[in-house]
């Protein structure tokens, strides 16, 4: 066991261990330490605790002291001059006409470096800007390019549940979304409602895609024949995925007349929709699979029997029509020879062809 401290930097959520070099912390306080970016400022998130040492990634740094007033006046300097370097880049990329969009400026807590974050459709030949950049600040530039998610990540703002954006405040990484998560949910499919501020799908639809995957496999699907307590088989038209009820259209006995009741899945008898994965069957026992290829040895080994003697009769088709088309084409040699051999004996003979 070893005893470390977690904390974060600005504009990221991941939390990183370093080694309290036998100090005291609280959640809140904020400390000085040594990154592979050089000298930073970050905020103690989880106070002094023990942890596996197989949980450290990587050397574990001390941290270099606990952050003082002057620390604190050295970044209210900086965040002051992020601002007027965001204005002065602006006004060099407007100059140089190059076609990018700045997001934010980020002085290092020690002022040796100045990071530009920008967004663009593509690649961006910004060699004479940093130059003209670095000539200004006399510190060491950097561009980076980011995507629109991570734009939104560093701007922040409020989502559509009115809480602050998910990946501004607790997200670590950004996680795949898809369309099918969306289906899976019984949401609408119109792109307004599912996107987030970032213009793609919101992030939380792969919260809840497990739980709904496995509320949805103990549902039947949507016009699935199923048998009500009362000994009736109807159709289901709908399905409350939440509150675990299905509704069930009957014919009525008037006519052009459908009845419709609602019904909780414990009471009624189906078969259970369940999607087929392929990593399960991937992942089966190593005996089951392969009892199921003796199984089917037998079956495979009669399917190619079938198949090989299927060519041997359609090979055996070929070379008798292939007779037969030879048969005939000599059978029309021969006759022309013997009309020209006639001839020819007529001629000696002094007689005209015929």
């Amino acid at each position: 066991m070893v005893t470390v401290i977690g904390v974060k930097f600005k504009h990221q959520c991941k939390c990183y261990y370093f080694d309290p070099r036998g100090e005291v912390f609280r959640r809140g306080d904020s400390v000085i330490v040594e990154t592979a970016q050089g000298i930073e400022c970050a905020q103690v998130v989880i106070p002094n605790t023990q942890i596996e040492e197989e949980k450290v990634v990587g050397d574990l740094r001390p941290i270099v002291r606990a952050a003082d007033e002057d620390d604190f006046d050295q970044l209210k300097l900086n965040q002051k001059n992020e601002k007027d370097a965001v204005r002065i880049c602006r006004q060099r990329i407007a100059e140089h006409q190059l076609e990018m969009k700045l997001i934010r400026a980020e002085y290092a807590f020690d002022r040796s470096k100045l990071t530009f974050y920008f967004t663009a459709d593509g690649r961006v030949d910004f060699r004479e800007l940093v130059k003209d950049l670095a000539g200004i600040f006399r510190t060491r530039i950097e561009l980076r390019q980011v995507g629109v998610r991570d734009e939104t990540k560093l701007l922040g703002g409020i989502g559509i549940c009115g809480r602050e954006l998910c990946c501004a405040t607790w997200m670590t990484d950004f996680v795949p979304v898809s369309i099918k998560m969306a289906k899976e949910q019984n949401l609408s499919l119109n792109s307004a409602k599912i996107s987030g501020i970032c213009g793609r799908l919101m992030c939380c639809l792969k919260n809840e895609e497990d739980t709904y995957e496995y509320l949805n496999a103990q549902l039947p699907s949507v016009n699935q024949r199923v048998r009500t307590p009362e000994g009736t088989v109807g159709q289901v038209s709908a399905v409350d995925v939440l509150r675990q009820k299905v509704s069930v259209v009957f014919d009525s006995e008037k006519d052009d007349e459908k009845e419709v009741r609602e019904y909780r899945v414990e009471e009624l008898k189906f078969t259970p929709y369940r999607k087929k994965d392929r990593k399960d069957e991937e992942n089966a026992a190593p005996e089951e699979n392969a009892e199921n290829k003796e199984k089917k040895a037998p079956e495979k080994r009669e399917r190619q029997g079938n198949k090989q003697r299927g060519q041997e009769n359609r090979s055996q088709e070929n070379r008798g029509q292939e007779n037969r088309e030879r048969k005939e084409r000599g059978g029309r040699g021969n006759w022309q020879e013997h009309r020209r051999g006639k001839h020819d004996q007529r001629k000696d003979q002094g007689h005209d062809a015929p």
